[in-house]
């Protein structure tokens, strides 16, 4: 029996002059489905029918008919929906509602008004299934964006949901963080409950899917998982060698709160060069990029950078995305920057495969749609310092190409640029050195080589 179903179910959001889905009738049986297909195809909005957000909280045109467990979505308030479908949204930074791990987990079983006496077994077990007993007691803001999506798994699959949902829920996983989460996700599938992963890295998840929807300009269709094929990037070609030495870190100390997440960290690059930074979540690449821009002070140690402008991308473009328009946060950088005369934001919007969505709200957009219009608006101004924290966050490969493309462009024209990525793919288009940080420590590889 399915868990969950849509029979010619149409969606459109507020004022959109297109629907977000068309005509979709699909089924959800107990397994593992994936959802595949390119950023701004419809993915999310259609995950986002499962749990009630579509239509309650967006609001829209809708017709035909939505069941999760047997409950009419279009009739059920989400409070009862979310017992029955639990959700990993792509930005659980947005989802965190307590300020330590074991809270976090514990919210939904509160709203559930489940004994309090089960709480705490039932929290131990969640961090347990996804492999972060060790997070039990952190501050959720001291937490790597990777190890937040663990967090949220947990709380998703503490309730014990009938259907798990989860939104590109390995785009800022290290490997073996992914491998945990997706092993996690499909034990939750052993008794008889349906999980629904969208993803655009499918090498791990294909070979133990049972369905496979593929969703394209809102339409939804079914395909055999034994057919799909990986297609990787393109390795990006130099026009000319690296320069000079461009920024440095010596024997560098930085961390929270005074006490040192990296310690003894020496690591310099040079104008015209890619350096990916490499590791498990909660390693520090993100405060190793922090200290490298200026946003996090050494404990001790000296850090150099160049005169000219850093362009940082945080983990969580959201945060850089304040304007009307995605033309408008570009053409604000330009003017910041005082960059090239005559520089205008159509080139690299187009670049980025954003001149249709130039005059859209940034955060109306999908979650890959932001990451590109989050990059586009750091980029331009001819930065000396390129500083990237997971960019290929919600890309799909066309995008990821467009990355590779733009940011070979600036490294060609003298930028050093610095990638904090755990996409082994955009590691071997780009990398000129590949620097693993982990434990504390910063230790340096070849592009190729496998960490010990």
């Amino acid at each position: 029996m399915a868990i969950a179903q849509l029979d010619r179910f149409t969606y459109s959001y507020p004022g959109a002059a297109s629907p977000a889905l068309r005509n979709v009738s699909t089924r959800i049986d107990p397994g593992l489905t994936v959802v595949a297909g390119p950023s701004g195809s419809g993915k999310s909005t259609l995950l986002r029918v499962f749990n009630g957000l579509v239509p309650h909280f967006h609001g829209g045109r809708v017709s035909g008919v939505a069941t999760v467990a047997g409950l009419d979505v279009l009739a059920t308030p989400t409070r009862v929906l979310a017992r029955n479908a639990g959700f990993v949204f792509q930005d659980p930074e947005l989802q965190m509602v307590y300020a330590t791990v074991d809270r976090e987990v514990a919210f939904g079983l509160e709203n559930a008004a489940i004994p309090q006496r089960e709480i705490a077994a039932r929290v131990s077990e969640a961090l347990h299934e996804v492999g972060i007993e060790h997070l039990a007691g952190r501050a959720v803001r001291t937490l790597s964006g990777g190890e937040r999506q663990r967090v949220a798994l947990a709380s998703a699959l503490a309730v014990r949901p009938r259907l798990v949902v989860l939104d590109e829920p390995t785009s800022q996983l290290d490997p073996d963080g992914a491998e945990l989460l997706l092993a996690a996700a499909r034990r939750a599938t052993a008794d008889g409950r349906a999980v629904i992963v969208s993803e655009h890295r499918l090498s791990r998840l294909m070979p133990g899917a049972d369905s496979l929807l593929v969703v394209d300009r809102g339409c939804v269709t079914e395909a055999d998982p034994a057919a799909w094929r990986p297609v990787a990037a393109m390795p990006a070609p130099r026009l000319r060698p690296p320069g000079d030495e461009a920024w440095s870190v010596s024997g560098a100390a930085v961390g929270f709160d005074g006490v040192p997440v990296l310690e003894d960290a020496d690591l310099a690059g040079r104008a015209g060069e890619v350096i990916a930074l490499a590791g498990p979540n909660g390693g520090g690449k993100t405060t190793l990029l922090r200290l490298i821009a200026g946003l996090a002070a050494p404990m001790s140690g000296r850090v150099t950078r160049p005169s000219g402008r850093i362009a940082y991308l945080p983990q969580n473009p959201v945060a850089l995305l304040h304007r009307q328009s995605v033309r408008a946060e570009v053409q604000f950088t330009i003017d910041r920057a005082g960059g090239q005369e005559g520089e205008r934001p159509e080139r690299i919007l187009g670049m980025l495969g954003l001149a249709e969505l130039a005059d859209r709200y940034p955060r109306d957009l999908s979650s890959g749609e932001r990451q590109r219009a989050a990059i586009a608006a750091v980029l331009p101004g001819t930065p000396q310092l390129v500083l990237l924290d997971e960019p290929t966050r919600g890309m799909d490969l066309a995008s990821r190409s467009a990355l590779i493309a733009l940011v070979s462009d600036l490294r060609d024209r003298g930028a050093a640029v610095v990638i904090a990525t755990h996409d082994e793919d955009l590691q071997a288009a780009l990398a000129d050195r590949v620097v693993d940080v982990a434990g504390g420590r910063v230790t340096e590889r070849a592009p190729h080589e496998v960490p010990a």
